[in-house]
């Protein structure tokens, strides 16, 4: 197997990406490829912490849109991560991977606290890391939270698995057939033309601390392990010049 090009990764899985083919919650027939996906990441021998979004049970911003209070709804969508994250700890140590699941509010049952230097010190020890909860913080999405614990951990790229999405466009494919990918993006392009990224916080978070980012769709065959290889994959955001394909 080819090594992998980065020490220590972070992986952020949106909630979305574990429904499958399904309307909503968790599809085991998916969950499982990304388990050994994450494995295989790991033992081309990257370190590797994953950020789980929660939008396949509960989205925060939407509760908020239909009249719940904001924080009480964005609380409520951080408990819907770590429901994601006990499911992928459960798919990982069935394949036997060792994995920590850390949380930004207290679960003691099910996770331990967010402690960065433990976080890093399991890392380094050879285990996955799983991040749950968020930020901790209401109005803060997990885009962000992805963000802040791959520069909190000194990871070396982020890595953001979309769900049949496999790169940044210069326009909505979905609305636009002759929407083009970028090969690759500049932070600043991608704030100023607000393309689906990630959040503005997030992205600006990653471009002050040059953390580049890969965008690429979680459901393409051995995706997570091309990226971490360094393989061109889906669309690298940093700091290097913008190129649309087929320019």
């Amino acid at each position: 197997m080819v090594g992998a090009a980065y020490g220590r990764t972070l992986l952020k899985v949106s909630g979305e990406a574990l429904m499958g083919s399904a309307d909503y919650g968790i599809d085991g027939a998916t969950i499982a490829p990304i388990a050994h996906q994450i494995q295989a990441a790991q033992q081309a021998g990257t370190q590797i912490a994953v950020v789980v979004g929660g939008g396949n049970i509960f989205r925060g911003s939407d509760a908020a849109a239909a009249g719940m209070e904001r924080a009480t709804a964005d609380y409520a969508g951080m408990l819907a991560t770590i429901i994601n994250a006990v499911m992928l700890q459960d798919a990982l140590e069935k394949i036997g991977v060792t994995v920590r699941t850390q949380t930004a509010i207290n679960v003691q049952q099910l996770a331990e606290p967010y402690i960065r230097r433990r976080a890093i010190r399991h890392l380094e020890k050879g285990r996955v890391v799983l991040f749950a909860g968020g930020t901790g913080n209401p109005y803060m999405t997990t885009d962000t939270a992805a963000a802040l614990r791959a520069i909190e951990i000194g990871a070396q790229v982020l890595l953001m698995a979309k769900n049949q999405v496999d790169g940044v466009y210069d326009a909505d494919p979905r609305k636009e057939p002759n929407a083009r990918r970028f090969r690759t993006l500049t932070y600043m392009e991608a704030l100023s033309r607000r393309l689906a990224v990630m959040d503005s916080t997030a992205l600006s978070l990653c471009m002050e601390n040059e953390l580049p980012i890969i965008v690429f769709d979680l459901q393409g065959e051995d995706s997570i392990v091309r990226a971490v290889r360094g393989e061109e994959i889906g669309t690298r955001v940093g700091s290097q010049e913008s190129v649309l394909l087929g320019v």
